[in-house]
């Protein structure tokens, strides 16, 4: 097709906005390096994904230039790569990234020799010399020469940054116990801002599972600190332009310590974690803010981010016409014209809207401090405004569905429609789970990204397996029907044969095809694969009693122990599942027919034990939890147990809260 190149076959929407670019771009795939080789020319890497504004800006300044592109096509085999698509790719050259440059970000651009190694890195190039940075030309025109004159030179480069990859490997640690679960309790509150809540300085990011790790220690110790930070980071990233305060729903960042002014991109799996972990907030101390913030941000995901197949999108962008926020801020001219004088003047006070404004060009996010001493009148302010804003011009949405981010989002959309009981929520997760299940699964392979119902050809990474096995299992407990374990387990049977190191812990990839096979037990934006697999074979292992399970999740916690003990804020999703190894954790089964037993179900869901799994079923479901565990009397009956050792059932749902 005339004014496209080989993008226009793809799936992901982030390389689709890159088909009408007159680079002649590639997939990545075995025939873009044999082309490279043929034609004996280095490969362009490059790296993006959907809702990164920088990879935007230097598409628009470059990829779209006839001058630089021909110039490309002349002399490289140009890759470009959706990250979220192909975190393997994305871990590995970012790693060399890295190491090479001594920082990371996207876009990303390296350069390779034919067999994929890396020889230059680095991350956004402008079009012309500025701040101390060559224009993108001119680094195209030295790493041409360098590849034509000093070849040797190039290839002992490129053969050393991957001996030097294959060496980075995490040491081996031991054990995650309570002194260790202690310890990092202690690092993160010497971490915390005490004038704006979170950790460190700006930017800063939601820290959902460094909070969901906080919430458990504070269960098990009783530690004001650790509820503390919970609480006062939970309303501090609520009340503030972080949060969406007329749609709900989470931006991915705050360029601030105070969570005021917000990157605006909006990321399923920011919003999937942070409906869990408020939840849970909720369930912890009976927060009304907290309540809030789960049936808004759940709305906003059913709203703004389900797809027409019951999937959810991977994000939404942060521009409109041409600007990052428009979408979102407001002036006080705007908010008088839309409310009147009178309640344009109230919202403005309310909101934190200022003449000279709180972001850009005199306009300011929408912050909530303190709750409207008028309720009634909040409502009507805010849908008039939800109304107004409407009619803007949205963003665009990134409506590829990622495997490990709906399974994020089915978890905890399914665990807040029980305790919240909201059957919505609990239905829409069914409908995004038997999309996994049938489009995301062929020949019993999870594949990575579907989009418009038909799935992309990559492979499902470790993240994938765990988040989506742990989607299973959470339905598994919230319906009763077995299928969800059935689903299931055939996931972490993978996980333990194709995955594992035998060495200890789990690769994130189940081929060793790139050339360094990707191994990262780190937690960033969303849990690691590895610590998404322990949560998903511990939880296996409470419904099972299978010990080999058990050991699979404890394979995983060892192997990143080291990153747990040393950079905790990197480390969330692990050190919650220790909590939850510590704890048991605690199996509870519900027994009795649906409808009978759903008070005693969401008193269960109650329990704040560390990670602990329900399970509610009818009698006789075909699973080692249920086994000899009736209905007493025909009443429907909770058994709590840890290791299968039960302590007496319970028949009230008070004696179950109270009583565990």
């Amino acid at each position: 097709m005339e004014g496209v190149n080989r993008l226009a076959a793809a799936t992901s929407p982030y390389l689709l906005q890159h088909a009408d670019n007159p680079v002649d771009w590639w997939e990545w795939c075995d025939e873009a390096l044999a082309e490279a080789r043929r034609r004996d020319v280095p490969v362009l890497l490059s790296v993006g994904y959907a809702a990164c504004h920088w990879c935007h800006v230097m598409a628009h300044e470059s990829f779209e230039d006839a001058t630089t592109a021909a110039y490309m096509n002349d002399h490289f085999v140009n890759v470009k790569v959706d990250r979220e698509e192909r975190p393997d790719v994305d871990a590995v050259y970012m790693r060399a990234t890295q190491a090479m440059s001594g920082h990371g970000g996207w876009p990303m651009t390296c350069v390779l020799t034919p067999d994929g190694e890396p020889f230059f890195a680095g991350t956004y190039f402008p079009p012309e010399p500025r701040g101390g940075h060559p224009a993108f030309t001119q680094v195209l025109q030295a790493l041409s020469e360098a590849w034509a004159e000093r070849r040797d030179e190039v290839l002992t480069v490129g053969r050393d940054v991957v001996a030097h990859l294959r060496e980075t490997t995490e040491p081996a640690g031991d054990r995650l116990g309570t002194a260790d679960l202690d310890a990092a309790a202690t690092a993160l509150a010497g971490q915390f801002d005490d004038d704006a809540a979170g950790f460190g300085a700006s930017p800063k990011f939601p820290p959902s599972m460094v909070l969901e790790f906080l919430l458990r220690h504070a269960d098990r110790t009783g530690s004001a600190s650790s509820i503390a930070m919970v609480e006062r980071t939970a309303e501090a990233m609520a009340r503030g332009g972080l949060y969406d305060q007329l749609a709900g729903g989470f931006a991915r960042y705050s360029v601030d310590r105070f969570w005021r002014v917000p990157h605006f991109e909006k990321m399923l799996y920011d919003n999937a974690q942070l409906v869990r972990v408020y939840l849970h907030l909720w369930r912890a101390t009976g927060s009304p803010l907290a309540e809030r913030v789960v049936r808004e941000t759940a709305d906003f995901l059913l709203t703004e981010l389900r797809t027409a197949e019951g999937g959810f999108a991977s994000a939404l962008d942060a521009d409109s016409d041409g600007h990052e926020g428009t979408f979102y801020v407001w002036n006080p001219d705007q908010l008088l014209k839309t409310l009147g004088a009178a309640d344009g003047a109230w919202a403005t006070e309310l909101l934190q809207v200022s003449a000279t404004g709180t972001f850009e060009r005199g306009f300011s996010t929408l912050q909530l401090p303190t709750d409207p001493d008028d309720p009634e009148r909040w409502d009507r302010v805010r849908a008039r405004l939800l109304a107004a804003r409407s009619t803007r011009t949205r963003p665009d949405r990134d409506d590829k569905v990622v495997a490990a981010w709906n399974g994020l989002a089915v978890s905890a959309l399914a665990e807040a429609g029980v305790l919240l009981d909201v059957p919505e929520y609990v239905d829409a997760a069914v409908v995004a789970a038997e999309l996994l299940a049938t489009v995301h699964t062929a020949g019993g392979y999870l594949l990575r990204t579907s989009r418009d119902g038909v799935a992309g050809p990559h492979a499902g990474v470790l993240e994938d397996h765990g988040a989506v096995a742990e989607a299973y299992l959470v339905l598994l407990g919230v319906t009763g029907d077995l299928r969800w374990w059935q689903r299931a387990e055939p996931l972490l049977d993978r996980v333990l044969t194709d995955f594992a190191d035998p060495s200890g812990g789990f690769f994130d990839t189940a081929e060793d095809d790139l050339v360094v096979r990707p191994r990262d037990t780190s937690d960033n934006a969303y849990p690691s694969g590895t610590s998404a697999a322990a949560a998903a074979l511990l939880t296996a292992a409470a419904v099972t009693g299978e010990q080999r399970w058990r050991e699979g999740a404890e394979s995983a916690l060892t192997a990143a122990a080291e990153v747990a003990r040393h950079a905790p804020r990197f480390a969330g999703q692990t050190l919650a599942v220790a909590e939850a190894a510590v704890a048991g954790p605690l199996e509870v089964a519900v027994v009795g027919p649906a409808g009978a037993r759903d008070e005693l179900h969401r008193a269960a869901r109650r329990l704040t034990s560390p990670g602990a799994v329900v399970v509610a079923a009818d009698a006789g479901l075909e699973l080692p939890l249920f086994a000899g565990r009736p209905a007493a009397g025909g009443t429907p009956t909770a058994y709590v147990c840890r290791d299968f050792v039960c302590s007496l059932p319970v028949t009230e749902p008070d004696a179950l809260t109270t009583g565990s």
